[in-house]
């Protein structure tokens, strides 16, 4: 790594235990700082649920002061009880649709997390996937932390262990094939992360609202890379929370996301000429192999700062 990547590492990268609830909930109190926590969801009704109990029981329900003010679950247009079992949990669930209705949503995880914005309100916003296991709530108090005690951080995300099966260490393999690949050579001040597309990271609205958001899967690798740009290094952090367990996608679909971050890192590094936003795969058939040939996800959402919804309820 470049030196000051070495010296970035070494200065802001922390683990979960290295700040109590106790610290953080009197940091929050005498900053007044709000927090709000976003689970995207679609489909997830086997474990959105638990997610959402663990967090209320840990981090709202019987402290003095709790660390999070919104718990926010943005449904984008599941098909199974995935609505009602985080209402039934204790959060409070939004539709995407019913987010910005004057701009038709698309399909995409970026999409939701872009319109969640307006679904809060909270000064840190707190994305965690839906689809995780044996959840813990040092996912959410440890990204949060850092942004209640280190004045200077804006952007934290989780670094964990993804184990795939029984193996440990061997999840992530898109991170591995192509966004860690992507980032050390177009990017190496971003060497140091450890899940660059982890799906857990907190973020000051204040630097949100300021940043385009891809729709779909290169939300991840597009926010670290502007943040960068934005606000420069020091101002990112990472937080070690253990271990994370969810569903697995299988190979194609990590081929389409694999794309689609792939052209997200194409567009930030040259806002002229794009490659062919299109993916070609092939299953076999009874007849031998079929092409199949998908849409990468080429949109991108404008900063929020310059949604008139949003403005305008600020103004209010």
């Amino acid at each position: 790594m470049l030196e000051e990547v070495e010296r970035w590492f070494a200065d802001r990268s922390w683990s979960a235990a290295d700040r109590p609830l106790d610290q953080l909930l009197s940091a929050k109190r005498a900053a007044g700082t709000t927090v709000s926590v976003v689970l995207p969801a679609l489909d997830e009704e086997e474990t959105v649920g638990a997610i959402v109990e663990v967090i209320r029981r840990d981090l709202i329900d019987g402290l003095p002061l709790p660390l999070v003010d919104e718990l926010v679950v943005i449904d984008s247009g599941s098909t199974d009880r995935t609505a009602e079992v985080a209402a039934k949990a204790g959060a409070r669930v939004v539709h995407r649709d019913d987010i910005l209705p004057r701009i038709p949503a698309v399909h995409g995880k970026g999409e939701v997390l872009w319109r969640s914005l307006l679904a809060t309100t909270g000064d840190v916003v707190c994305f965690v996937d839906a689809d995780l296991r044996d959840f813990s709530s040092a996912f959410v108090s440890g990204i949060v932390g850092p942004l209640l005690t280190e004045p200077d951080v804006q952007f934290v995300k989780a670094m964990y262990d993804r184990p795939l099966g029984d193996a440990p260490g061997q999840g992530g393999r898109v991170t591995e094939l192509v966004a860690r690949p992507l980032l050390n050579l177009h990017w190496p001040q971003l060497a140091g992360f450890v899940q660059p597309l982890g799906g857990e990271y907190a973020v000051r609205r204040a630097l949100l609202e300021r940043l385009p958001f891809p729709v779909g899967y290169g939300v991840e690798l597009g926010l670290l890379v502007d943040a960068l740009h934005t606000v420069g290094l020091d101002a990112l952090a990472q937080v070690d929370v253990g271990v994370r367990l969810h569903r697995h996608q299988d190979g194609q679909a990590l081929g389409r996301m694999a794309a689609a971050i792939y052209r997200t890192a194409q567009l930030r590094l040259s806002r002229g000429h794009l490659v062919r936003p299109e993916l070609t795969q092939f299953e076999r058939g009874p007849e031998g192999f079929t092409p199949r040939t998908y849409a990468v996800d080429t949109e991108e959402r404008p900063p929020m700062a310059g949604v008139k919804e949003y403005s305008g309820r600020r103004v209010a």
